[in-house]
């Protein structure tokens, strides 16, 4: 029976041009959940609004998202910062397709100049070029971990109190001077280096490195809008194209590829819990180091965050924002521990700091980007989360942070 103002599902197939299995599957999968089902026969109706939102899963479906990316963006209509931080991140991706088409259309044309000139062709090079089409799954993974980095760096920013930031405090730490060859593994987005820019030697060579292609990609971005930056505003780099201070390689740390005695300073900004074998890594860096040498370390201690967690299981015990804990692979607690058979000297500093949150679109954002199984519990909750963590906020969460940096001498 025709339910006065709502659509059936056969009205809303033909409204939207898709198929009653398409309807049925998005159900399911709590996608688009009906907003009426008739008791007796399980008839679904939809609204104005479903339609709506049916209309808006079809645009994210076309522009190349995932169901999972879309269920993601469209839980609560009035939170656009996952909407937004969404479509940045696709926007990438689809520079990065712009970027891998403009490189395979250049081999495309030497080697036909190549045919045309019976000179001998690179088929290898082509097969590769070819090949490096098929990465979006890889890109697509890299950008949303480049993702999840901004929203934690981003509820940091708001609401810490200590009024030097992170990346100012792992700056001074690390004492940079004029003639230094510098190594940073694990360097992300290059956000360390963009906010300290003004304050970098001008005699300074830094090798910023990724286990991740797509975080360099990201980072010499970083870079090349700063340089952009002070190029338009005159700040004594108008005739630079690139700051040739800086270089890019791709590697684990637990293999540099660099000979001995290589660096007088080696970064490592919340990296090295991550690595497979520690040790392995702290040995590495060890050796490439020039004697006397100083790597930084930084990581965290066991208070660090705990309200956060502590939040999230009252909400549903079953949810682990960290499937391990970091600061049990590598710790304040441990550190020294790890690193003194690699290092004849180890500095523990603190970063004096701590977090009062007064509204819960930040926390959540930070929530979803962690690294555990949050979202399997939480997404199809999201109002009821929602309205839990707006609750916690009032008037306002107050949050430990317990984070610092090892100083480390050959």
């Amino acid at each position: 029976m025709k339910k006065e103002g709502y659509y059936s599902a056969g009205e809303l197939m033909k409204l939207a041009h898709i198929t009653k299995k398409t309807i049925r599957y998005y159900d399911e999968h709590h996608i688009l959940k009906p907003s009426y089902v008739e008791p007796n026969t399980r008839t679904r109706f939809y609204t104005d609004d479903d339609l709506a939102r049916l209309q808006q899963i079809l645009l994210f479906k076309a522009l190349g998202f995932s169901l999972s990316d879309i269920m993601e963006m469209t839980i609560n209509e009035s939170d656009t910062h996952f909407m937004v931080d969404s479509l940045n991140l696709q926007k990438k991706l689809v520079e990065d397709r712009i970027e891998q088409l403009q490189i395979v259309a250049r081999t495309i044309q030497e080697t036909t100049q190549l045919i045309s000139s019976h000179q001998t062709v690179n088929w290898t090079k082509m097969l590769n070029q070819i090949h490096d089409l098929g990465m979006e799954t890889s890109m697509k993974r890299q950008y949303q971990n480049a993702s999840n980095i901004s929203a934690r760096i981003h509820l940091h920013s708001l609401f810490s109190h200590n009024n030097q930031s992170w990346f100012s405090w792992i700056f001074n730490q690390a004492n940079f001077s004029d003639g230094q060859r510098v190594l940073e593994v694990g360097c992300g987005n290059a956000t360390f280096w963009a906010e300290n820019y003004a304050f970098i030697p001008d005699r300074l060579e830094a090798v910023l490195s990724d286990i991740s292609g797509g975080m360099l990609r990201d980072a010499r971005r970083t870079l090349g809008q700063v340089i952009e930056k002070e190029r338009q505003t005159g700040a004594g780099l108008t005739d630079k194209v690139w700051d040739s201070r800086f270089s890019f390689r791709t590697f684990n740390c637990e293999t540099i590829p660099y000979e001995d005695a290589s660096f007088d300073l080696v970064l490592a900004n919340h990296v090295l819990f991550y690595c497979e074998d520690i040790d392995t890594a702290s040995a590495e860096i060890a050796r490439v180091l020039k004697p006397g040498g100083v790597f930084l370390c930084s990581t965290y201690g066991k208070e660090h965050m705990k309200e956060i967690s502590q939040l999230v299981s009252s909400f549903d015990d079953r949810i682990v924002l960290s499937s391990t804990s970091l600061y049990d692979c590598f710790g304040k607690e441990n550190g020294t521990d790890i690193l003194a058979p690699h290092f004849s000297q180890i500095t523990w500093r603190q970063y004096e700091d701590y977090l009062t949150i007064p509204e819960p679109e930040p926390l959540i954002s930070y929530i979803l980007s962690c690294h555990g199984n949050q979202n399997q519990y939480i997404l199809e909750h999201y109002k009821e989360f929602a309205a839990y963590v707006k609750k916690k906020t009032t008037p306002s969460l107050h949050v430990t942070k317990d984070a610092g940096c090892f100083l480390c001498t050959k």
